[in-house]
């Protein structure tokens, strides 16, 4: 069957920006899809229209827009990582009292798909379908670190902790490979401690990440191993349950 050719521009316009980290402006879209400039440039300004895109005022570089987190979040309803993942995030929540959550790799972000929330009167809570950066938080470290992605070039300061340099940002990536979990110490928002473990599946592929957020008072450095141990332990048995084999590691 014949394809629509505008709907497929389209949709390759997407496409092209999923894989753009800072966005494409009008001239380097008409570029890529051997198209001119004003078809382009219409082709842009209805997906925008939609919320399909948006457009930086600051460098009119158009970036994926709101409008596929909403779609994504009729698709989350579908991913069985989340039905696994349900009975890990309460085990988290009733071994550690802090608020559990599971994340995936989405739009070079963590994307939050499920939480399990603590009964303590101050916790720590993530709407499903929240973006968060991968360099600053403890899940998004997780995926950073299991899948060998490269450090993001733009790090933004959200608390005088964030690391917003490459070489340290690595450093932290192997520390955290080498223990199996990652910390976010303070670096997203003050007051908050979080700890986040790998999980993989029966391809033995990175999946999502999975862990905890509490206050720093009740999530305090010194037991940040003990966090650590029992995140990266429940990480590991929801692996299992997805056919991960780690006897076949080394």
């Amino acid at each position: 069957m014949a394809e629509i050719q505008s709907l497929a521009k389209g949709l390759k316009i997407l496409n092209l920006l999923e894989r753009s980290r800072h966005g494409m402006g009008t001239t380097e879209v008409a570029s890529r899809l051997e198209i001119d400039k004003s078809s382009a440039s219409r082709l842009l300004h209805t997906l925008a229209n939609y919320g399909f895109v948006e457009q930086d005022e600051t460098t009119a570089r158009y970036l994926l827009g709101p409008q596929l987190v909403t779609l994504g979040q009729h698709l989350l309803n579908r991913i069985t990582l989340r039905d696994y993942a349900r009975p890990s995030l309460h085990e988290l929540v009733d071994k550690t009292g802090e608020c559990a959550h599971l994340a995936i790799l989405a739009q070079h972000q963590a994307l939050y798909i499920d939480q399990v929330e603590s009964t303590a009167a101050l916790r720590v809570e993530s709407e499903i379908g929240t973006l968060s950066p991968l360099y600053c938080t403890a899940l998004g470290k997780v995926l950073l670190a299991f899948r060998d992605c490269r450090a993001p070039e733009d790090m933004k300061p959200f608390t005088h902790r964030t690391v917003t340099d490459q070489a340290t940002l690595v450093a932290q990536l192997e520390q955290t490979r080498q223990r199996g979990f990652a910390i976010d110490d303070e670096e997203y928002n003050y007051g908050v401690r979080c700890v986040a473990a790998p999980v993989y599946d029966h391809r033995r592929e990175l999946v999502g990440a999975i862990g905890i957020s509490g206050p720093a008072g009740r999530v305090t450095l010194e037991r940040i191993d003990e966090f650590g141990t029992v995140v990266k332990d429940i990480a590991n048995a929801l692996s299992a349950r997805l056919g991960y084999d780690d006897r076949a590691d080394g």
